[in-house]
């Protein structure tokens, strides 16, 4: 099977990619990434959705390719540069809220069980702030995360932190956790009820 005939890109994509090589900004997810994300957002009807690391939008036009009409995705960046490539592709799209602000400070404001899935592509809500992150997904919802396999990317002493993610999502008996060596290495969690 050769993945990439299998992929029907979001419509958007190839021109968010574009201008995403033109930016320099190298921390985009990758397209089955994109295809689980999108996937797993088909699962929840009328959703309640957040992103945690908007980027140039890439990850965020896989989920709103798998969203229904009457979801809502909120996308949380700190850099305005990049998100105006998701603001200027994406930004018609209603069902979609990009907001500008530090991730940390936009968890520890937000109700608890507020989303049915909660994409955490930042160190807000992953590596900081892991607790408010998690706290805010709902029952049956899902707390998705990348990034887990060694990337090129990474700033030093970043590889160290990794295992004690992993061990914290295990630990917690309020989720079943699903780590993936698939793509950059993914983990699906799912809280119970």
């Amino acid at each position: 099977m050769h993945e990439p005939d299998y992929f029907q890109p979001p419509f958007m994509l190839e021109r968010i990619v574009a201008s995403t090589h033109a930016l320099g900004f190298d921390m985009a997810s990758e397209p089955r990434t994109g295809t689980l994300l999108r996937a797993l957002a088909a699962s929840k009807p009328s959703g309640q959705f957040l992103e945690l690391g908007t980027g140039t939008g890439v990850a965020t036009s896989w989920l709103l390719a798998g969203m229904d009409a009457h979801s809502k995705l909120t996308s949380v960046d700190t850099n305005a540069q990049v998100q105006a490539v998701a603001r200027e592709f994406l930004g018609a799209d209603s069902r979609l809220t990009l907001v500008l602000e530090d991730g940390l400070q936009f968890l520890r404001r937000q109700e608890p069980e507020r989303y049915d899935f909660v994409f955490a592509d930042a160190i807000p809500g992953k590596y900081e702030g892991l607790q408010d992150c998690l706290r805010l997904v709902k029952p049956s919802g899902f707390y998705v995360i990348d990034d887990m396999l060694p990337q090129d990317n990474w700033p030093e002493g970043h590889a160290e932190k990794v295992p004690v993610l992993l061990q914290a999502l295990a630990s917690d008996n309020n989720f079943a956790i699903v780590p993936m060596t698939w793509a950059s290495g993914i983990v699906v969690a799912v809280k119970r009820q």
